[in-house]
């Protein structure tokens, strides 16, 4: 499949008030991150690259030791094994992330 869009990704929720719709090649991932008001991703870690940017609204995103809120535009690089967190603010979000290799528990 060389085409699609995000209505055809199947939809998974990986924290409340947090959903992700997914698409994946051999060796990436991508996923459209959709944020409710106030929501959190608690502080986690996986072996995984990741790389995002903002699409809509902002949040407060820890990674390691430095917290910054991003908003629509900014982008953000996780190494492998850092650990990070999200902070919603009192408006939805929506976030675009990229996982190398692909993330199996995102499939």
């Amino acid at each position: 499949m060389f085409y699609t869009s995000p209505d055809q990704f199947r939809e998974k929720q990986i924290a409340p008030g947090v959903r992700i719709r997914t698409c994946w090649g051999d060796r990436m991932l991508m996923s459209f991150v959709h944020f409710e008001p106030n929501a959190q991703v608690p502080r986690h870690s996986h072996p995984h690259e990741q790389v995002g940017t903002v699409l809509k609204g902002e949040f407060d995103f820890t990674i390691g030791a430095v917290t910054k809120r991003v908003k629509e535009g900014d982008s953000y690089v996780v190494p492998p094994n850092v650990e990070h967190k999200v902070q919603v603010l009192e408006s939805a979000a929506i976030a675009l992330d990229i996982f190398a290799p692909a993330r199996e528990d995102y499939k």
